[in-house]
Formats: C-alpha cells, sequence, structure tokens
C-alpha cells in the first residue's frame, strides 16, 4: 500500500461525493420553486440509496471475477473479500475499500444525473425502484466493460474517468425517461423559468471543485497523471464556459449565468474520458468545442419533442459523446489518438459510443416500463399542478 496515494484517493472520495449535492443545487435551482425540494432530494437520496445498493451488490457486478466480458462475478457481494489491505484490490498501490468507496462515488451521482430529464413530473417511489434496478442492471455492466475487465476495456476504448460509464450512460438513459413519460404539464405553453439561479451558479461551482477529484482521482495515485488530468479539466472547463457564452452572445445578443454555468459543466463532461490521455493543449480544444456543440445539443429537444427539462441528453450525452470521440482524435499520453497516428482508436471510440447509446437506452426502457407497471412512474396531474415538494414530501421549499 502506497499511504500518499491512499490519502489522496480518500480525499479524492470526499470530492466526488460533494458534486452529488453540488448537482442538486444545480439542478434546484433550474426547477420551479414548487419543485425544488422534490429535485434536491433525488439526488440527496441516491446518496444514500446507491452507496447501499453498491455495497450489497453493485460494486461486485462492476469488479468481480470477469464472466464472458459482460459482468461480473459475486466475489465481492456484500463487500466480502473487500478489506482495509490491498489483497484483492483492482488498483495494488490501494487499499481494497479505498478503491471500492472511490467508484462507490461514481455510481452515486450517474443516476442523479439522470433526474434532470424528468424532473417536476415522476412520483417519487418510482423514482427509487427504478434508480435501484438501473444501478444494478446498466451501470454496472458499463462498468465492468470499460474498467472492470470487460469487452469495452480489452477493445481498447479509452474513458479515463466516466465518459461513457458517467455521461453517455446517464444521458441515454435520460433520453429514454423523457420520451417515456411525456412533456410536463403545460410544456410548450407556459414559461418554465428557473427559479433560483445563484443556486444553480453554485451548484456548478461545486461540481468543478468536485470534479478534480473525479478527473485527477481516476489516475488512482498522487502522480504526475493525476497531476495532468486536474489541469486538463480546468482548461477544458475554463473554455467551455467562454465558447458557450460566445455561442449564446452570437445567437440571442446576450450572455448568461445560466449559459456560463452550463457552459463550464459541458467543458467537465467533454474531458472526462480524455483528462489523463490529453495534455492541455488539446484540452482547451475539446473544452471549446464542448461549449458550442452541446449549446446545439440544448436544441435537440425542440427539433425532436421530448422534454429533456434541465438539458442532461444536451449537455452530458452530446458533451460525452464529443468528448469520447475527441479522445480519439487528441491521445497522446498513454495512448495514441488520430493526430499521433492511430485512426483505428477513432473508430474504437466510435464503436464505444454507439453500444454505450443502444446497451444503455434498451435497458432503460424495459426497467422503466416494469417499474411504470408495478407503482406508475409519473406523477398525477393533481400532484404536478401542486407540485412535487407538497404531493410527494409534504413539504414546501419556501415560507412566504
Amino acid at each position: 500500500m502506497n499511504a500518499t496515494d491512499n490519502a489522496f484517493i480518500l480525499i479524492c472520495s470526499a470530492l466526488v461525493m460533494f458534486m452529488t449535492p453540488g448537482l442538486a443545487l444545480f439542478y434546484g435551482g433550474l426547477v420551479r420553486n414548487k419543485n425544488v425540494l422534490s429535485t434536491v432530494m433525488h439526488s440527496f437520496a441516491l446518496l444514500g440509496l446507491a452507496s447501499i445498493v453498491w455495497a450489497v451488490v453493485g460494486y461486485s457486478l462492476s469488479f468481480g471475477t470477469d464472466i464472458g466480458g459482460l459482468i461480473g462475478g459475486l466475489d465481492f457481494a456484500f463487500l466480502n473479500n473487500v478489506g482495509p489491505g490491498v489483497e484483492n484490490s483492482p488498483a495494488g498501490n490501494l487499499p481494497h475499500l479505498t478503491f471500492m468507496i472511490f467508484q462507490c462515488m461514481f455510481a452515486v451521482i450517474t443516476p442523479a444525473l439522470i433526474s434532470g430529464a424528468f424532473a417536476e413530473r415522476i412520483k417519487f417511489s418510482g423514482f427509487m425502484i427504478f434508480s435501484a434496478l438501473w444501478i444494478i442492471l446498466v451501470y454496472a455492466p458499463m462498468c465492468h466493460w470499460v474498467w472492470g475487465g470487460g469487452w469495452m476495456g480489452e477493445m481498447g476504448a479509452l474513458d479515463f474517468a466516466g465518459g461513457a460509464v458517467v455521461h453517455m450512460s446517464s444521458a441515454a438513459a435520460a433520453l429514454a425517461c423523457a420520451m417515456l413519460l411525456g412533456k410536463r404539464k403545460g410544456h410548450g405553453r407556459e414559461a418554465f423559468i428557473p427559479h433560483n439561479l445563484p443556486m444553480t451558479i453554485l451548484g456548478a461551482g461545486i461540481l468543478w471543485f468536485g470534479w478534480f477529484g473525479f478527473n485527477a482521482g481516476s489516475a488512482l495515485a498522487a502522480d504526475g497523471l493525476a497531476a495532468n488530468a486536474f489541469v486538463t479539466t480546468h482548461m477544458a472547463t475554463a473554455a467551455g464556459l467562454l465558447s458557450w457564452i460566445a455561442a449564446e452572445w452570437v445567437h440571442g445578443g446576450k450572455a448568461t449565468t445560466l449559459g456560463a454555468a452550463s457552459g463550464a459543466v459541458a467543458g467537465l463532461v467533454a474531458i472526462t474520458p480524455a483528462a489523463g490521455f490529453v495534455t492541455p493543449m488539446p484540452a482547451i480544444i475539446i473544452g471549446l468545442g464542448a461549449g458550442v456543440i452541446c449549446y446545439g445539443g440544448i436544441m435537440l429537444k425542440n427539433r425532436f419533442g421530448y422534454d429533456d427539462a434541465l438539458d442532461v441528453v444536451g449537455i452530458h450525452g452530446v458533451g460525452g459523446t464529443w468528448g469520447a470521440l475527441a479522445t480519439g482524435i487528441f491521445a497522446s499520453i498513454g495512448a495514441e489518438g488520430l493526430l499521433a497516428g492511430n485512426a483505428l482508436q477513432l473508430w474504437v471510440q466510435f464503436v464505444s459510443v454507439v453500444a454505450t447509446w443502444v446497451f444503455c437506452f434498451v435497458m432503460t426502457v424495459i426497467i422503466f416500463k416494469v417499474v411504470n407497471a408495478m407503482v406508475g412512474m409519473r406523477a398525477t396531474d393533481e400532484d404536478e399542478v401542486r407540485g412535487l415538494d407538497v404531493s410527494q414530501h409534504s413539504e414546501t421549499g419556501y415560507q412566504i
């Protein structure tokens, strides 16, 4: 065990954990005030639910003994054989418990990302059952495919910190849920205006802060690779912020605070798969591309008619896809991409993108339909009009 690496990854685990409350604030500020608590609750409740599901079976399915390149075995179910030593640890320099808890925080925030798509119209009971099943049947296989010895990683797909595992998977699920749930009541006829943009900016800042643990921690050591991932993360995020507000300035005549927050998140998403494989200058290019591409990506819901309430598909889906492909173009550390003379890497990245979108979308449709038959997924019209804070939780976010 390397004590320095252990301390670093434990700190990174705490940073990634802090991202989920940050996401709660980011999403919470974007909805109407009658739905702020229900939206925040989606993220906060997953800190409990996803952690327990991960400990009981999710971690084992992700990192247990490989079964046909598709899923892990039950070696580590109920955290059996997961202790404070390095025995059985996928990272030989870290205690097994340290590696497990770092990965746990990724499993927490990924289903929380999905919740932005169905904000303001989902039943809490349906959300909880859906999320538990999704972690087991979608997130765990994806995690195993990429990082746990599964077929995607063996194929050579590059995903440093979760472009496919976290962002594309959650976006594909978000798209499926938005299409199956249908539009919010009054969508297209009423203005759905964010009720607290300062809350959203604060959430974006917390996400930016926590993302250093997300990406730099994925080096799994306190070394130069972690330093590179830290710097590329920051530079891509800064570039994404600037390119998004530039795009909206040209398109709409004004730069907005919501645009700045969205651009920063777009940059964070896009650099996630590439953070440890590219140097800082290509990271800036990736971030610049993310701001413009994701700004266009949020227009997709208007063109195709689905109600992705908080733009999960446009930012995490489009941004994650761009980041994965850009990794295949700009990779130069530990792997070579197109510009380094390896055109095959870009093809491998493309295959991984298509496989991720198809698998996660189809599985989410199946899970959604099963849970909908069990308890129902959508709140009633009456509950939606009253607001989910009152109808689902018997609370209000603000006392007037």
